[in-house]
């Protein structure tokens, strides 16, 4: 393939719910193919559902992308979220800190949420219906609950909520701000972080940061702040704008065909299926996984130089037909759905958990407050968010 040949990525989608075409012509004919990022930079592109499972779970693709032979993902100089200013975690740090982090982050600190969560989404639905119709889920709901949940794990106080939305849309830019902006924002957010870190050193609370401070008390000082800044910082983009984004593209797509949604209200044991397909069936996830090779390895049959960069995307992964029947067909009784959405092996995502029992909490508030919710626009002219590593909606008009 020549130069002119090789396609910019991520790819267009013909509009916001529905897949770029590129996903199945690359699955069936070049599951690893070249693509244009938008610093420029060339790297391969993992389509099949096999490949990138393999991938996401072999230690010799690293999370090193701050290499000096590594595909620079973004249009800034730092990366975003994808940067490693200073040295990257090595495989044994990496699960150390997951296994420290996961002592903490516990399903029982989530599931002791869940009635929170359920509460605040009441809470939210009930000021969205005062405002009468059409309101936007995606301000009115998607936005405010993920943070809101996410500042509550950490323990930050409820004045600090919509500084910790703005840190989170500058780390997650591929071309939405400029490089000041984002330096900006990034000292800010450290500097916050650190001064909160002190804070629940001297006073604990019942939140992550307090427990994973009793937890590492015994390490070096300087270490503890960087870890502890590492988590937060991870676990706010993980936990917020990603669930933020994906709850108005739930609804989206549940709400675009009405026998969706008059199914679930006949059936309320589909909502935990229903969330897990609109996780797998997600045409709009943004950039993907990238991964850098530290070593020679085959993927699909090909070999791969040490120093490749590699774009896993699970979505086009997701919607695999060698892995899952009807693949481009949306079965909320899918059952099993080994989705990728939240990645594969030692690197999937943390917060998963707490990103599932926001979705479902958001889908059964609706469900019983808002039966008669129906879109206030056609699918068609939703409008996709640009310019940032994960995909979402600027807004979801809705009427009831």
């Amino acid at each position: 393939m020549s130069a002119q040949q090789v396609p910019d990525y991520p790819f267009a989608n013909p509009t916001a719910l529905e897949p770029p075409p590129e996903w199945a012509e690359l699955r069936s004919g070049c599951p690893v193919a070249p693509i244009r990022l938008a610093s420029g930079d060339q790297a391969l592109l993992l389509t099949r559902y096999d490949d990138v499972k393999q991938v996401l779970s072999d230690p010799r693709f690293t999370r090193q992308l701050d290499a000096p032979d590594a595909a620079r993902v973004t249009a800034n100089e730092s990366g975003g979220v994808f940067g490693n200013r200073g040295r990257s975690m090595t495989g044994d740090e990496h699960r150390a800190w997951r296994q420290l982090v996961g002592k903490a982050f516990t399903a029982k600190r989530v599931t002791a949420m869940r009635p929170r969560i359920e509460a605040m989404a009441e809470h939210l639905v009930e000021e969205m219906i005062a405002g009468g119709a059409p309101a936007d889920l995606v301000s009115a709901l998607g936005f405010p609950l993920p943070v809101w949940a996410i500042c509550d794990l950490l323990g930050v106080p409820d004045g600090d909520r919509d500084r910790f939305a703005y840190w989170s849309d500058t780390m997650l830019s591929m071309t939405r701000f400029t490089q000041e902006e984002i330096d900006a924002a990034q000292a800010e957010f450290d500097a916050y972080l650190v001064a909160l870190v002190d804070a629940k050193r001297k006073e604990p609370g019942d939140d992550l940061i307090s427990e994973l401070l009793a937890i590492v008390e015994g390490l070096d000082g300087r270490l503890t702040e960087q870890l502890l800044i590492g988590t937060a910082r991870g676990l706010l983009v993980a936990g917020h704008e990603t669930t933020a984004n994906m709850i108005g593209k739930m609804m989206s797509m549940l709400l675009a065909d009405r026998g969706r949604w008059e199914a679930l209200l006949a059936d309320r044991t589909l909502i935990r299926s229903a969330v897990e397909e609109a996780l797998r069936f997600d045409a709009n996830p943004g950039f993907g996984m990238p991964r850098y090779l530290t070593e020679e390895v085959s993927v699909s049959g090909q070999t791969l130089p040490k120093g490749t960069t590699v774009v896993c995307s699970m979505a086009a992964a997701n919607r695999d037909e060698r892995q899952f029947d009807e693949a481009d067909e949306m079965r909320l009784d899918r059952s099993p759905n080994p989705h990728v959405a939240f990645r594969a092996g030692p690197h999937s995502c943390l917060g998963q958990a707490l990103a599932r029992t926001e979705l479902q909490a958001v889908l059964k508030v609706l469900l019983d407050r808002l039966p008669g919710l129906e879109p206030a626009v056609p699918a068609a002219e939703l409008r996709r968010r640009e310019g940032l590593v994960v995909g979402g909606l600027e807004e979801v008009p809705v009427r009831w």
